[in-house]
């Protein structure tokens, strides 16, 4: 049965960084589209970026750009979310998405996604 795991979240202070990773079994990770969501208690699900097959492009919230890199490890059948300059508002749970090849113009919608981590959470705080 295709399973996601999501781990790497914890508490950083403003600024800070954190690694989050999507580590995938029952399924070739490789062969979806992933993407990151978060959510905060009482507000929608909201995507944060999506990584395309294929080295293709990735696409990122405007909230994250340039702070979040997501990305493929070759050796590991899973994904990366490289998340710097931490700020208090990025609070929130995060969880990643294998959502269909085919689907990368709506990656960003919950309706598309296949397979969903369980969230790891991520607390930035002073």
């Amino acid at each position: 049965q295709p399973q996601l795991v999501d781990s790497g979240g914890g508490l950083v202070q403003p600024g800070g960084s954190l690694r989050l990773s999507c580590t995938a079994s029952g399924l070739s990770l490789h062969s979806y589209i992933v993407t990151w969501f978060r959510q905060v208690p009482g507000e929608w699900r909201e995507a944060v970026s999506c990584l395309n097959i294929n080295e293709g492009p990735a696409w990122y919230a405007d909230s994250v750009k340039g702070r979040f890199t997501v990305s493929r490890p070759y050796d590991r059948n899973a994904a990366d979310l490289e998340m710097n300059n931490l700020m208090p508002e990025d609070t929130a749970i995060y969880y990643c998405a294998a959502v269909d090849a085919a689907l990368f113009r709506h990656c960003w919608s919950a309706t598309a996604v296949r397979t969903w981590g369980q969230g790891t959470q991520v607390t930035v705080s002073s």
